[in-house]
């Protein structure tokens, strides 16, 4: 049986003991299932589980921190007296395969200020990426492939 499976439904058992089903219970139940099978992993089995929902939790940290920063970015060219931004659109070679790890970047990318995902090649190689202030391109597909599209392959492989 799928471990996150087993997990969500400590998670359910313990927002009925609990007595209260609200998001904090829930929470509060997935951590303490969590915990359950960690400690009872020796009795199942090797389970890939727990590797990668920390890497699910790092990758989602690692998000939140680039929506911040990228905030803050946007934030500053827009107070700032002067508009002086440099727009471009760049290609970015993809190291991606599927289609749900290319969704997951361009989406990823559209939603961080200042970035805009246009379109992707046909043979699935290259995304186009509109930026609002790119000065060096290298740098800016240095800044995707080590960033968003590292951890999206190793969260999914």
């Amino acid at each position: 049986m799928n471990v996150l499976f087993i997990n969500v439904l400590l998670a359910l058992v313990w927002t009925f003991l609990t007595g209260s089903f609200t998001p904090n219970t829930l929470i509060e139940g997935f951590i303490v299932g969590y915990l359950v099978l960690w400690l009872a992993s020796p009795l199942y089995g090797p389970s890939t589980y727990f590797k990668k929902f920390r890497q699910a939790i790092s990758f989602l940290l690692f998000f939140v921190w680039e929506l911040i920063v990228a905030t803050l970015r946007v934030a500053y060219v827009v107070i700032k007296p002067n508009l002086d931004i440099q727009p471009g659109i760049v290609a970015v070679p993809l190291d991606v395969k599927t289609d749900m790890e290319i969704m997951l970047l361009a989406n990823m990318i559209t939603i961080t200020p200042g970035s805009l995902s246009l379109d992707v090649s046909y043979d699935r190689r290259v995304i186009y990426v509109h930026v609002m202030h790119v000065t060096d391109v290298e740098a800016y597909r240095r800044e995707i492939k080590q960033g968003f599209e590292r951890r999206i392959g190793e969260l999914f492989r």
